[in-house]
């Protein structure tokens, strides 16, 4: 028996958009969703290419023990400027005999883009779940490589590494642009505000803050959580989820295993089913 695949129809979405979820947005329409798609954030490379350059050749040359990979996106990036400088075959080489640490299912899949697999799992894709599966390892005299997540320099990580004795080199491949079209978020926000959108749906940290921060800057923090409390709130992970709740933001939809973009779409329409179930 096949089982049957729940319905989005007549459900609004907003999905807080950036160029690579445009495929989230297809998957909520496939389920007959109507998606309100407000772009939050652009991604882009480092606006200073040598840093990074030269901790790629620095990796190559002295491989470390090793890599800690924060993001899927980062370690695209450095694969895309070892390619323009002629050092991805090498960089891949040496990346294939490192110890690779990844926070969560992101740095997993792009590892597996190039053909290769991680070595170590965080215990949870947090900060705190790389430290705690650190902690399982000897880690004075070792030489750390990290690859941040966008320009956060993850002090709590960072520190963590330097007082167990280790070498750290971390690298940040890219930066958030956050000068994209004020207007539209604050369409959203308004929307959210009368009731017009049933499920939000983040699937990064930025997002979050972006539309803070934009609320904050047109005086609409009130009408922001009033929107936020008349819609369902969804997580693509706990990383998401935590900075949600640390900003009074209840999250009652989020994936139980793995942390992508499928797995949300499911839970988002399976919670829907379920309220609808209850006549809620």
């Amino acid at each position: 028996m096949v089982k049957a695949i729940e319905s989005l129809r007549g459900k609004v979405v907003a999905v807080p958009e950036n160029r690579q979820l445009i495929l989230l947005s297809n998957m909520l329409r496939k389920r007959g969703a109507d998606v309100i798609a407000v772009p939050m954030i652009a991604i882009l490379d480092a606006p200073d290419s040598e840093p990074i350059l030269s901790w790629i050749k620095d990796f190559i040359r002295m491989p470390p023990d090793i890599l800690i990979l924060l993001t899927g996106e980062g370690l695209r990036r450095l694969i895309k400027l070892a390619e323009k400088n002629g050092l991805k075959a090498d960089f891949i080489k040496v990346l294939s005999k490192v110890n690779k640490l990844c926070r969560g299912p992101k740095p997993n899949q792009a590892l597996r883009e190039i053909g290769l697999e991680r070595e170590l799992d965080a215990q949870s894709p947090t900060t705190d779940g790389v430290i705690t599966s650190l902690n399982e390892l000897e880690l004075s005299g070792k030489n750390i490589a990290v690859q941040l997540y966008g320009e956060e320099p993850n002090v709590k990580l960072i520190s963590y590494l330097e007082q167990a004795g280790a070498h750290v080199k971390s690298v940040a491949p890219y930066v958030y642009a956050n000068n994209l079209d004020d207007k539209k978020i604050i369409d959203l926000i308004n929307k959210m505000h009368i009731g017009d959108v049933d499920v939000i749906a983040f699937s990064s940290q930025p997002q979050v803050n972006r539309l803070f921060k934009v609320a904050k800057k047109y005086q609409l923090e009130a009408e922001l959580k009033s929107g936020l409390g008349l819609c369902y709130v969804a997580a693509i992970g706990p990383l998401v989820k935590e900075v949600l709740n640390k900003r009074g933001v209840n999250v009652e939809i989020m994936p139980q295993r793995t942390f992508f973009m499928k797995p949300l779409v499911t839970a988002i329409a399976k919670f829907l089913s379920k309220q609808e179930q209850l006549g809620l």
